[in-house]
């Protein structure tokens, strides 16, 4: 598998492309601020050809530039319904006083096919066969795309804010639950071997037995649904 990304905008926030090898076919995962050059260098460097965008949650910092992506390459975007309302009013999402701050200038909207996600499902795509989880907590629609094991290749998590590297999403914004999110990092992430390589939505990748062994909040989804004061992380 092929994968390409690189931190948009003024958030850091990762969008991926994805294809089964460079040259073919690719999904675009979380194209955030200021993520539209970023990604047609990508397509042009890499010869990709884009058929969907896949959103991991409606946060403004993961969707901001997918009405331009969607536009120009004239793909559907995929995203739970639960954050679907974030498309046309992202403020709803970050709260009245960092919405009102952060909005300015950007330009929202649902693009001109939208598509829903739902538990479990599988999506065909590109080549690719990826499973959705849903995993509120750091919003009620975020979800996590993952690829199955492959002989020698190690499967994939694109767990979006539900888990980074040394730590796991804010949830105290609008949507925000920070016993949900325990629970999701439960039931998404505990199962997954610990070869499973996490490309999150902020920061550098991981894998699924670092973090077991080193991420203080997985550990405490490993015992009980309890947590401690949850990082700033994410928007």
């Amino acid at each position: 598998m092929f994968v390409a990304g690189f931190p948009a905008g003024a958030w850091g926030t990762n969008c991926y492309l994805v294809a089964p090898a460079a040259g073919e076919e690719c999904v675009i995962v979380d194209p955030g601020h200021e993520a539209t050059q970023g990604v047609e260098d990508l397509i042009r460097e890499h010869r990709l050809k884009p058929v969907a965008v896949l959103l991991t949650h409606g946060h403004i910092d993961h969707i901001a530039s997918v009405v331009p992506v969607c536009g120009a390459q004239g793909v559907p975007a995929w995203i739970h319904p639960d954050d679907r309302y974030m498309m046309s009013d992202p403020a709803r999402g970050l709260g009245r006083a960092i919405g009102q701050q952060i909005m300015g200038s950007i330009t929202v909207g649902e693009p001109d096919d939208v598509r829903e996600l739902t538990d479990g499902a599988v999506l065909e795509l590109a080549g690719l066969r990826l499973t959705v989880d849903h995993a509120p907590g750091h919003t009620k629609g975020s979800v996590t795309f993952r690829t199955p094991s492959q002989s020698d290749i190690p499967p994939v998590l694109f767990s979006g804010d539900l888990l980074f590297a040394g730590s796991v999403g804010r949830t105290d914004l609008p949507g925000g639950d920070s016993e949900a999110i325990m629970r999701s990092l439960a039931r998404v992430c505990l199962p997954l071997d610990d070869a499973t390589v996490v490309l999150s939505g902020h920061g550098g990748q991981t894998t699924i037995g670092r973090e077991r062994a080193t991420n203080p909040y997985l550990q405490q989804a490993a015992g009980a649904l309890g947590a401690p004061a949850l990082p700033r992380r994410g928007m």
